[in-house]
């Protein structure tokens, strides 16, 4: 009996051995991980791989009267100061000693329509072609924390291609969201991080208030106006942010030169 009941058990072994081939060969038809995973990162993401590397930016050099534009949003515009030219923008040319052109529109981002314009993309084409800025700072901005990821990185891709085209003398400095609330929202830093991927991905210099901490606790009521200024800077704190991005302007200003594609070592 003992053969006979070996002899049954020889062909279900066969039988299972074969299946568990054949799972293995279409597990590893389909997995292969030996082949890497697909990118799902969006046209004109920076790459988030490790070995990726970013273009070094050159050492900001302005002339000794530079004019500025200043694009951005309604802090841009000078919301909450007693008055909007006692905005960061507005006294940000006395502190470099030269002219800027202020172009800010309260709401408005590269997805978000604005209170009194359209988005960024429809802003840039509307520019005067013929204004001559040797400096451009892109600011902002937190206005499309509520828009979602999707299409994002495109409409900041587009906008930027746009204005670097309209403008192709003016060296243009990236200026990301300050945070108008603590703790930083979710995707406030996200904003912050796209913005900053993109900017390195271009070879642009990319100025972060919150990597920096800019806005902290411990300063955030003398910075912003909570309650009337519906968590806009006041005109102190306006002050002070003139104050941070010329210093940091400085900074870009002594940077080390750098060879194109290799790695950069200084504080954004």
């Amino acid at each position: 009996m003992r053969p006979v009941t070996a002899r049954r058990h020889l062909p279900v072994a066969g039988v299972a051995i074969a299946v568990f081939l054949a799972l293995a060969a279409v597990v590893l038809g389909v997995w292969r991980p030996w082949v890497p995973s697909p990118t799902t990162a969006p046209i004109g993401a920076a790459s988030t791989d490790e070995n990726a590397v970013a273009i070094a930016p050159a050492p900001l050099l302005l002339p000794d009267a530079p004019t500025v534009l200043v694009f951005g949003d309604s802090w841009t515009y000078g919301s909450a100061a007693t008055v909007p030219t006692e905005g960061y923008a507005y006294v940000l040319a006395d502190l470099l000693g030269g002219e800027t052109i202020v172009n800010g529109v309260r709401g408005s981002g590269y997805l978000k329509p604005g209170i009194d314009g359209p988005a960024f993309g429809e802003r840039i084409a509307a520019l005067d072609p013929a204004l001559t800025p040797d400096l451009i700072i892109m600011q902002g901005s937190i206005n499309d924390r509520e828009q979602g990821e999707a299409g994002y990185r495109e409409a900041v891709t587009a906008a930027w291609d746009a204005m670097s085209a309209k403008y192709p003398d003016a060296t243009i400095v990236v200026l990301g969201p300050a945070p108008h609330e603590l703790p930083v929202g979710e995707g406030t830093a996200r904003i912050d991080t796209d913005l900053g991927e993109l900017a390195a991905a271009r070879g642009w210099w990319y100025i972060s208030p919150i990597a920096q901490n800019w806005i902290t606790e411990q300063n955030y009521l003398s910075v912003i106006d909570a309650d009337l200024g519906r968590k806009h800077p006041s005109t102190d704190g306006h002050r002070y942010l003139a104050e941070k991005v010329a210093a940091a302007l400085a900074e870009l200003g002594d940077a080390p030169v750098t060879e194109a594609g290799s790695e950069t070592t200084a504080e954004q």
